[in-house]
C-alpha cells in the first residue's frame, strides 16, 4: 500500500505591510481594538499589478526548491483559492503554465478558507492511489479585492498571501487523514454576494465585499473545529497528547485560542502566524505550516494535525506525520 507525504514546503507573501497604525488612519479603530479581538498586528497585500497566479507561483517555486524537484517531476496541479484571476483558466492551469508543467490535471477547488485542506485531500488520493507521483499544492488568495475598507469590522482581519506543499509517494503514512465538512445553512454568516451568475440586481445594496456575522461565524467555528478535529484523532485511535503541532487556521486569535483549549492543548503547541498575516483564508494554513518548518519546531517525524474552517461553511483537517 502507498501513501503520500509532504516533500517540501513553500510561501510567499506580498512586500506591501498594512498595520494597524494605518488602519487606524482609515476607519473608527484602534490598534489595542484589533489586537485584542483578533490577534492581528500586521498584514501583506498584493500590489496593484500582483494576482492570485503571482503569488501561488512565488509559493510553488519555493516548496519545489524545498523538495528538490523540477516542473518535470510534477504530475499534478491543485490550488485552493476564492480569489481566482479569471473565471476561466483556473488558477491552477496558470501556474502550471508559468512553472511549464507539462500537461497533467490542474485545477482550484473553492472552498473559501478550508481550500487547501480540500486541495490537499484530493492530491493525497491522487498521489496514495497512483494516479500522480508529484502533486503541487497550493492555498493562494488575494482577499483585498474583496475587502470593504471602509468597514471597520471586516477590513481588519483580512491579507494576501500563498503557501505550497509538494506530495510524494512514501512507503509510510506522511498524510494519515484527512476529513472534510460543509454546511450550506449557514451560508448567510459568512459570504461574498455577487459572481459570474449572479450579479447585482436593482434595488440591492450591498457591495461587491465580503460580509460576516463576526459573533455567530465565531460560535460555529469553534464547535465545528473542536468536532473535526476530534473525529480526526478518533480515527486514527490517537489521543491530543500525541499532536506535536496544531497547525490551524490563521483566522482570528480567540477562535485558535478556544480551540487549543476545548482540545487541552497548550498555546505552546499552536503555530500562530495570525499577528504578522492576518486571515489569508485557503493560504493561511500552508502558510503556517511552512513558517514552522523552516524555523526549526516542526522536524521530520513530528505529528501535525491541520484545520481549516471558512465561509459556506466549509471545514476539514488533515493529520500529517511530517
Amino acid at each position: 500500500m502507498k501513501y503520500s507525504r509532504i516533500a517540501g514546503t513553500g510561501r510567499y507573501l506580498p512586500e506591501r505591510v498594512l498595520t494597524n497604525a494605518e488602519l487606524e488612519t482609515r476607519v473608527d479603530t484602534t490598534d489595542e481594538w484589533i489586537r485584542s479581538r483578533t490577534g492581528i498586528e500586521r498584514r501583506h497585500i498584493a500590489a496593484d499589478d500582483q494576482t492570485t497566479a503571482d503569488l501561488a507561483e512565488r509559493a510553488a517555486r519555493q516548496a519545489m526548491a524545498a523538495a528538490g524537484v523540477t516542473a518535470a517531476d510534477i504530475d499534478f496541479v491543485v490550488v485552493g483559492t476564492t480569489t481566482p484571476d479569471f473565471v476561466f483558466p483556473n488558477v491552477g492551469c496558470l501556474v502550471q503554465e508559468r512553472l511549464g508543467i507539462r500537461p497533467c490535471p490542474a485545477f482550484s477547488v473553492e472552498a473559501a478558507c478550508s481550500g487547501f485542506i480540500y486541495a490537499l485531500s484530493i492530491a493525497d488520493r491522487f498521489v496514495a492511489g497512483g494516479s500522480a507521483k508529484c502533486a503541487l499544492v497550493i492555498g493562494a488568495e488575494t482577499l483585498s479585492r474583496i475587502t470593504d475598507w471602509t468597514d471597520r469590522n471586516t477590513c481588519v482581519l483580512f491579507g494576501d498571501g500563498a503557501g505550497a506543499v509538494i506530495l510524494q509517494p512514501a512507503d509510510e503514512p506522511g498524510i494519515m487523514a484527512c476529513h472534510l465538512g460543509a454546511d450550506g445553512t449557514y451560508k448567510d454568516l459568512l459570504y461574498h454576494p455577487y459572481g459570474a451568475s449572479r450579479r447585482q440586481q436593482p434595488g440591492e445594496t450591498e457591495g461587491p465585499y465580503i460580509h460576516m456575522k463576526g459573533n455567530e461565524v465565531f460560535k460555529v467555528a469553534v464547535k465545528t473545529l473542536e468536532g473535526i478535529v476530534e473525529t480526526t484523532l478518533a480515527a486514527s485511535q490517537l489521543e491530543a497528547s500525541a499532536i506535536d503541532w496544531l497547525i490551524p487556521h490563521q483566522a482570528n486569535i480567540r477562535i485558535i485560542q478556544a480551540t487549543a483549549k476545548r482540545l487541552g492543548m497548550p498555546m505552546e503547541k499552536v503555530v500562530l502566524t495570525v499577528q504578522d498575516q492576518g486571515n489569508t483564508s485557503a493560504a493561511s494554513v500552508p502558510m503556517a505550516l511552512d513558517v514552522a518548518v523552516r524555523d526549526g519546531r516542526v522536524k521530520r517525524g513530528d505529528l501535525l494535525l491541520l484545520e481549516g474552517f471558512g465561509g459556506g461553511f466549509t471545514w476539514g483537517s488533515a493529520l500529517i506525520r511530517y
